[in-house]
C-alpha cells in the first residue's frame, strides 16, 4: 500500500500517535518514535562526522577552505554561535555552544525524518510500520525541555552559586516569598513553552496533511470519478504543504535552540543588569 493509500484511510490520528512495540508494566520501552530518535541520533553522528571530516593534503589553503557539506554545516554552526549564542551568553558562549549545536541538529533530524514516508516502506518487510515524527510526541519534546531546564538551573548555580537562588527572592522581605513562587512558576512555564511549542507545531502539520489525504478515500468510496476529481487538487496542495513542513522543521529547531540560549543566558548572567547600573554613576562621576 502506498503512502497516500495509508494516509487516505482510517483515523488520521493513527499516523501521528506513538505505537508501542515493547511495553513492560505500562512503560513503553520501544516504539516507533523511540526508533526514530535512535535513527536520528545515528544519522546525526554519521552524516555530521562525514561532512566535517578533514582530509589533509599538500594544499594547506585548500584544506582550510570548507567546501560542500562541510561548508554547509560550518555555516549553520557559525550562525548559531555568532547570532544566537553569543548575544545571549557573552563570555560563556564556548561553554554552552556544543549543547546548542547538539539540540539544534538532533531536533532538525527528528523533524525532517518525520517527513519521510518510512511507515509504508517498512511495512513491506516488517509486520509493523516504523516511522513518524519523534518531536510530535510530547514525551520527546518534554524530555528535551527538561534537559534544558537542568542546564539552566545547573549552570545558574555553577556560575553564581547562592546568588542564583537569592535572585528568586526579590523586593521587600514581606513580598519576597511571593516573588519566589512567581519566579518558579515562570521557570516551569518556560519549560512547558519549550516542550509544547515544538510538539504542537510538529503534530499539527501532520494531522492536517493526513486529514486532507483522507478526503481522497472518502470521495473515492462514493465514486471513482469523484475520488479522482478530489485527488488531483489535494495531492498538489499536499506537495506544497510538504515543502512548507520542511521549512517548519528547520524553523522549529531554530526556535527551540534560540529560546534555550536565552534561558541559559538569563541564568548565568543574573548580575549583568546590576553591574551596568553600578557602572553608570561611576562613569558620570568621572565625567564631572
Amino acid at each position: 500500500m502506498s503512502m497516500f493509500g495509508i494516509l487516505a484511510s482510517g483515523n488520521p490520528l493513527e499516523h501521528v500517535v506513538q505505537h508501542p512495540f515493547w511495553s513492560e508494566r505500562g512503560v513503553t520501552i520501544l516504539s516507533n518514535h523511540i526508533v526514530m530518535q535512535i535513527l536520528a541520533a545515528i544519522l546525526l553522528i554519521v552524516i555530521l562526522r562525514r561532512a566535517t571530516f578533514w582530509v589533509s593534503t599538500d594544499d594547506l589553503l585548500g584544506d582550510l577552505t570548507p567546501r560542500g557539506g562541510r561548508n554547509f554545516v560550518e555555516t549553520i554552526c557559525a550562525f548559531l554561535r555568532d547570532h544566537v549564542a553569543r548575544p545571549n551568553l557573552g563570555d560563556h558562549t564556548d561553554r554552552f555552544i556544543p549543547y546548542l549545536w547538539t539540540v539544534f541538529f538532533f531536533i532538525l533530524f527528528c523533524n525532517v525524518l518525520g517527513l519521510v514516508p518510512l511507515d509504508p516502506l517498512t511495512r513491506l518487510v516488517l509486520p509493523f510500520g516504523v516511522g513518524g515524527t519523534a518531536t510530535g510526541n510530547i514525551w520527546t519534546t518534554g524530555t528535551l525541555a527538561v534537559c534544558t531546564l537542568a542546564m539552566v538551573v545547573g549552570s545558574g548555580l555553577r556560575e553564581n552559586g547562592t546568588a542564583y537562588l537569592r535572585h528568586f527572592f526579590q523586593g521587600p522581605l514581606f513580598i519576597a516569598p511571593l516573588i519566589a513562587v512567581l519566579e518558579l512558576i515562570g521557570l516551569a512555564a518556560k519549560t512547558f513553552a519549550l516542550a509544547f511549542r515544538l510538539f504542537a507545531n510538529m503534530i499539527t502539520g501532520h494531522i492536517l496533511l493526513a486529514v486532507l489525504l483522507s478526503l481522497i478515500g472518502m470521495a473515492g468510496a462514493s465514486s471513482l470519478g469523484l475520488g479522482l476529481a478530489v485527488a488531483v487538487p489535494i495531492v498538489l496542495v499536499s506537495a506544497v504543504f510538504n515543502l512548507l513542513e520542511l521549512f517548519v522543521a528547520l524553523l522549529q529547531a531554530f526556535v527551540f535552540t534560540f529560546l534555550t540560549a536565552v534561558f541559559i543566558g538569563q541564568a548565568v548572567q543574573i548580575h549583568h543588569g546590576n553591574h551596568s547600573e553600578d557602572a553608570a554613576p561611576e562613569a558620570g562621576a568621572t565625567h564631572r
